[in-house]
């Protein structure tokens, strides 16, 4: 397999963002060659995102992201609802299933990933650990939430990482989510998450190197990734 490509690209417009984890994918599943990605972004802008099969209304407050002109979104993975914005970096992986085959097991994917985000981590922040399904916390408290979408030859792994996050907005967008971690304990929002004490540089170096990400990608996929904005991101039917 080639080495793990990096982007590190932000594009303008929340909708952008999360079509362009979506296009990698699928460019991923068209090319005839091997090829991972590493992506790192960060939303200039607070949003908020939800699980592919979310209901909003359970999880979001729906009137207070109106009132604060906050987006609602709607992610081609799984999961529950988050808040993004400056202070939270995210990343996405696509990772070859060729290669990789024991990540068709999910469960084995996030313990995958999250093992390798927390061992690159913890050398700066020794409590980091994995919780859960899909968190990574220092101690017990969450400053990472992640999700999944596999397809038949790669799979798309993509999280958030908070470390200059306001975490009151968190608790001020949110409800309770539907289906909570035993370690969370009914613990709200402002009680159960907090920022990695890093900052953005030096998560962005851990992630690179963990992963090995040492070739810039200079390409990515601009069509399809403004056809997906247009089509389901921005697409309010498709949010909503």
């Amino acid at each position: 397999m080639d080495v793990m490509e990096l982007l590190d690209l932000t594009l303008p417009t929340p909708a952008e963002n999360l079509a362009l984890d979506e296009a990698l994918l699928d460019e991923a599943e068209g090319s005839v060659q091997a090829r991972e990605t590493l992506r790192l972004w960060e939303p200039g802008d607070p949003m908020v995102v939800v699980g592919r099969s979310s209901k909003i209304a359970d999880e979001v407050r729906v009137e207070v992201c109106r009132a604060r002109g906050i987006p609602i979104l709607r992610r081609s993975s799984g999961g529950a609802a988050i808040v993004a914005g400056p202070g939270c970096l995210m990343y996405a992986l696509i990772l070859n299933l060729e290669e990789r085959p024991a990540l068709r097991a999910i469960d084995h994917a996030h313990r995958f990933v999250l093992k390798t985000l927390a061992d690159a981590l913890r050398p700066l922040v020794p409590a980091v650990r994995c919780q859960g399904i899909s968190d990574l916390a220092v101690g017990h408290e969450k400053f990472s939430g992640n999700s999944v979408r596999v397809k038949r030859g790669h799979l798309l792994y993509h999280g958030t990482l908070l470390y200059g996050f306001p975490l009151e907005l968190i608790e001020e967008c949110l409800g309770m989510p539907p289906r909570c971690p035993s370690y969370r304990k009914q613990r709200p929002h402002r009680a159960f998450v907090t920022n990695l004490p890093l900052s953005a540089a030096a998560i962005r170096q851990a992630l690179v190197t963990a992963w090995g990400a040492t070739d810039v990608r200079l390409d990515w996929p601009k069509a399809a990734t403004a056809r997906l904005a247009a089509e389901r991101y921005a697409n309010p039917d498709w949010s909503l």
